[in-house]
């Protein structure tokens, strides 16, 4: 039950954190940008691969900080990285469960 409540700590920290780093990257109060950012994707992939697939609640609840830092972005932004990141996370997990 520890193990719950240290990645639901995780992913808040790392969406606060994620929502700072938005707000400071961006001043405006809205900003119409659809294009994919490359090094969002990359943190949200190593995240969620790390949060599903690591089975260390060390390396879990870091796979949760990366992720909620691309989830806690300003609303709308980190969407397409987060499906992608999930998408990845769960191929990996499905490679490495799949028993022959």
């Amino acid at each position: 039950m520890l193990d719950y409540l240290i990645y639901l700590l995780a992913f808040v920290i790392g969406s606060i954190a994620g929502l700072v780093y938005s707000y400071k990257l961006h001043g405006e109060p809205f900003v119409a940008d659809s294009s994919l950012n490359i090094p969002y994707t990359i943190i949200s992939a190593v995240g969620w691969i790390l949060a599903f697939n690591s089975g260390i609640v060390i390396l879990s609840g870091i796979g949760f900080i990366l992720a909620g830092f691309v989830m806690g972005g300003r609303p709308g932004y980190g969407r397409k990285e987060t499906a992608i990141g999930l998408v990845l996370a769960i191929a990996a997990y499905i490679l490495l469960h799949w028993a022959v």
